[in-house]
């Protein structure tokens, strides 16, 4: 196979999860073990568990390297090289010899998987080898995991969950997970609470929460509101060290810059913010509650109550313009 400089990594582009990562595609698009109904990338149209060779691993690496090195020529920040194609990255039979020949660039590697085979000793002791690697954990109901994850017919969700508890228990890099909330599907309180449950046993270093944000493979899919979000955060908040929503909005920071619209904004987007902690960031910015009246009439801020407090967190339908690439 002929090296393509343009096939197998696209990139860096801007991730809220990672910094500037440089995206790896290895796997053809749409060859997955899932056939998720919120999927951006189309319905899968090869459904398999079955890993096998796809390209040439030193093809992947020759064209990863050669964009690293226009990365530096143009002075453009690299932070980590992540397998994210539009597939299952797990089912690359190369992937372990891909992640060793990359780590002689020197630039920690990241690997976005669906955790559907994590069941494998091989892939467990592959996916050691990264640096930071995020599992899908959308539902640990078997029901709501069939209807939001479509998964292939041979899997079996009670042995994913304990394939993550198992690669989680030996893995010494930076473990995370992302949870895709569905309106009337897997955000209601008791499957909430069921995934939290699980997360607390698995002890991710962050456990994300995000929203379908752009065209789905099923076109009914929708997004929660934001009280629903709000809700689910903070059942997250209590099982789990540390929780984030990607809603799509990417922010300027997360500290205060002297703006303070925009840094509220983008705090608000990660992290809902109860009243007296807005009120706090106010003071300290010196900055009158006007400032909140105004963001909430014109639509990028709502407040939400839970358990008797009062919440302010980003207004995501207004996002879908966004930046961020994962």
């Amino acid at each position: 196979m002929s090296l393509n400089v343009v096939r197998y990594s696209y990139g860096p582009v801007p991730s809220r999860r990672l910094g500037k990562s440089l995206g790896i595609n290895n796997i053809p698009a749409k060859v997955c073990t899932y056939s998720c109904i919120y999927c951006q990338a189309g319905r899968t149209t090869q459904m398999t568990v079955n890993r096998r060779c796809f390209y040439d691993p030193h093809d992947i690496f020759q064209d990863v390297r050669k964009r690293v090195e226009a990365a530096k020529e143009s002075t453009e920040q690299v932070d980590y090289l992540t397998f994210v194609p539009d597939g299952e990255p797990t089912l690359d039979l190369n992937l372990g010899k891909e992640i060793m020949l990359l780590r002689t660039l020197g630039i920690p590697i990241g690997v976005i998987t669906n955790g559907s085979l994590v069941t494998r000793d091989d892939v467990r002791e592959e996916l050691a080898n990264a640096d930071w690697v995020s599992l899908k954990v959308d539902a640990v109901q078997d029901r709501i995991w069939h209807q939001i994850n479509r998964p292939h017919k041979t899997l079996r969700l009670s042995s994913i969950l304990t394939g993550m508890l198992q690669f989680a228990r030996s893995f010494a890099g930076t473990l995370v997970t992302e949870t895709m909330l569905v309106n009337g599907i897997n955000d209601t309180d008791d499957s909430v609470n069921d995934v939290a449950g699980f997360l607390r046993r698995l002890e991710p270093y962050t456990a994300y929460l995000s929203i379908p944000i752009r065209p789905p493979t099923d076109r009914s899919v929708r997004a929660p509101d934001e009280g629903t979000l709000n809700r689910a955060h903070q059942i997250f908040a209590e099982n789990v060290q540390r929780v984030e929503d990607l809603v799509g909005y990417e922010g300027e920071s997360f500290a205060f810059t002297g703006d303070v619209e925009k840094d509220l904004l983008s705090i608000t987007a990660v992290h809902p913010m109860r009243q007296e902690a807005v009120e706090a960031f106010l003071s300290r910015a010196r900055a009158p509650w006007s400032v909140v009246n105004r963001l909430v009439a014109q639509g990028h801020l709502v407040a939400t109550e839970y358990e008797g407090h009062l919440f302010y967190l980003r207004k995501f339908s207004q996002d879908c313009g966004v930046t961020t690439w994962y």
